[in-house]
């Protein structure tokens, strides 16, 4: 009888320390409910940029939204190459933010409606021409499109003072190019010496010619940057076609025996932006980089340590480096409103036609 009593006793005591746990437990839910427990933030970007000029920005940003920390992942391509990804990711964008677009691009990802409109609190510092006028994409920096050169092999007197010059007989299977069709950079220019020609002679047909004789000197299209710049090094070949930025980067970052030489007649200028993705997963994160990407503090840094020609007009000119004080330019003269719209034709043709048909 004593031994059924201690049972009863017993099961009643774990009935209660069971009902007080179950209590207790029901109450720290309720607590956990009533806080909001957020997944990590993520921030996509695609773009072409190098890490010399990537990696601080995105330091900044993660040191102003330490949440971020950790959750920035970039995806490095060609500027044409993230068009054509945002385009085929349009039904489940996987970009937030598109950094390094040339205008062409920008505009036509806009015509598609791609891009997501912001008008960003430093509209105002950006010219009319830099821009998109509904807040489509924003002119981050200028790119002069030069004549690069190994400046092991060669001296500047040896140097082509001009771009018809490249078409002299010495400069047979000493060019190697980066391949054009999946570059911004040498979409544009390519676009510029075809709409060079037809300027001239008022008849597009010389362009392709000039492009063909081009081509006959040219002895590789390399499948990316990385590779043509390390041909040059090596002299494989001696001299290519690239932008200012990038030059300088690999001459006074990489410390590789690369140059480049301004053209007489000019340059074409190239517009190098950014946009948000529509629908993007985190469009508040985008925006927040973008802001954080233009404050003046950080075009001046990038221009300072990567080479940048910011294109915020309300720079301190004092504040500017040395090396763009310094710098010679002269913008060709070129209506982007013609040569964006038949860009992508003309690469195209160029493909079909020209590329790798000089020599024959």
């Amino acid at each position: 009888m004593k031994t059924f009593k201690n049972i009863i006793v017993f099961v009643l005591i774990s009935a209660f320390i069971l009902g007080l746990s179950g209590c207790s437990g029901s109450k720290q839910t309720e607590g956990q409910k009533d806080q909001k427990v957020e997944s990590p933030k993520k921030l996509v970007i695609y773009t072409g940029r190098d890490p010399e000029v990537y990696n601080p920005v995105i330091d900044k940003f993660v040191e102003k939204y330490p949440e971020y920390k950790g959750n920035v992942q970039v995806l490095q391509m060609g500027a044409q190459e993230i068009l054509e990804r945002i385009r085929a990711e349009k039904e489940n964008p996987q970009c937030d933010f598109w950094w390094g677009g040339t205008q062409d691009a920008l505009e036509t990802a806009t015509r598609e409606g791609l891009l997501e409109p912001y008008k960003a609190s430093f509209d105002s510092a950006i010219p009319l021409e830099y821009k998109d006028k509904n807040g489509y994409w924003y002119g981050e920096i200028v790119l002069p499109e030069v004549i690069e050169y190994n400046s092991d092999a060669l001296k500047p007197e040896d140097l082509p003072k001009d771009w018809d010059d490249l078409l002299d007989s010495k400069w047979k299977d000493k060019i190697i190019i980066r391949n054009v069709a999946p570059s911004g950079t040498m979409r544009t220019i390519f676009a510029a010496m075809i709409y060079r020609q037809m300027k001239a002679t008022g008849d597009v047909e010389k362009g392709f010619e000039w492009l063909k004789k081009l081509d006959a000197n040219t002895k590789e299209y390399a499948a990316n940057p990385t590779d043509m710049h390390l041909k040059l090094a090596r002299q494989e070949g001696l001299i290519s076609l690239w932008n200012l930025q990038d030059v300088l980067l690999q001459k006074y970052v990489k410390h590789m025996p690369l140059d480049f030489a301004i053209p007489e007649s000019g340059v074409p200028m190239l517009v190098d932006g950014v946009a948000i993705v529509k629908n993007a997963k985190n469009v508040d994160g985008a925006k927040k980089f973008m802001e954080v990407l233009f404050e003046p503090d950080t075009q001046l840094m990038l221009s300072e340590k990567v080479f940048q020609i910011p294109t915020r007009s309300d720079l301190p000119k004092e504040k500017m480096p040395e090396w763009l004080k310094n710098l010679n330019l002269k913008a060709m003269d070129i209506d982007w409103e013609v040569l964006n719209k038949n860009v992508a034709a003309w690469i195209q043709r160029w493909e079909q036609e020209v590329k790798g048909k000089g020599k024959k």
